[in-house]
């Protein structure tokens, strides 16, 4: 069986932990990366990330022009860059390769046009990518339809640098209809990030909470998210939509 073709995008902190994720899963290989800088121009990610063979030649944002992706094919995207990353790869997605965008927070216009490619080939856009964030997501829409006039408060814990509230749990807010102040902020240490979902009703309390204990996390839910787009029809996708229809696939029947 033959690879799956990585073509990379983003080399910073996280970046670098889930490229590490795509090069030691056997199912993929990492064609080439492509970060903002010039730094360690046309070296390798594999040898940077500690493994002995060759992949993952690393190019600046400059080097990409037309002719880019036809020297150097590709079978998918993974975007961990930031929001003006989706101007470098318009002319992939003319090509119809499937686009995995993981971006925390686009520019208005960098997301409008982001969303111009939808027409063209598969995008999956999660900024939170990670495969347990996205259950726990689905199982409190779920919970709140079953318990509508419950007490519903979201508590975000991040490493204390991190001074903006969370968009995962802004987008928790979002699709649970809360107003901002339902959102509770906590920042000490080094947490990586944990969610938790708290819904008070009488004589009991139910919580519904996701911690993520390594950047690893985000690779594998990029993987997960690979496997489902490649071969899929032109559209938008999202974590959310896919395991909602895992959901739906798998409830018991008593």
């Amino acid at each position: 069986m033959e690879k799956i073709r990585v073509g990379f995008f983003g080399f910073g902190k996280t970046g670098k932990v889930v490229a590490n994720e795509f090069l030691s899963d056997p199912l993929f290989t990492l064609t080439w990366v492509v970060r903002r800088s010039q730094v360690d121009h046309q070296k390798y990610a594999s040898h940077m990330l500690g493994h002995e063979f060759a992949a993952g030649e690393i190019f600046a944002a400059t080097d990409v022009n037309e002719d880019f992706f036809l020297a150097r094919p590709v079978d998918i995207i993974v975007d961990f860059s930031d929001s003006t990353g989706v101007r470098l790869y318009k002319k992939a997605a003319q090509m119809g390769i499937p686009i995995i965008s993981a971006i925390s927070k686009y520019e208005p216009q960098d997301l409008e046009l982001l969303q111009s490619y939808i027409k063209l080939t598969p995008v999956l856009y999660s900024p939170n990518i990670t495969l347990g964030i996205n259950v726990v997501m689905v199982a409190a829409q779920i919970l709140q339809k079953i318990a509508p006039h419950a007490d519903i408060e979201i508590v975000e814990e991040h490493f204390k640098g991190k001074t903006e509230i969370s968009g995962t749990a802004q987008k928790i807010a979002s699709v649970l209809n809360l107003e901002p102040e339902h959102v509770n902020s906590i920042r000490v240490g080094g947490i990586v990030g944990h969610h938790e979902i708290i819904f008070g009703m009488p004589y009991q309390i139910i919580r519904l909470s996701h911690q993520s204990i390594n950047r690893a996390a985000f690779g594998q839910g990029a993987i997960f998210g690979a496997k489902f787009l490649i071969g899929k029809p032109p559209g938008m996708y999202t974590m959310e939509t896919i395991i909602a229809e895992m959901f739906r696939q798998n409830i018991p029947v008593y």
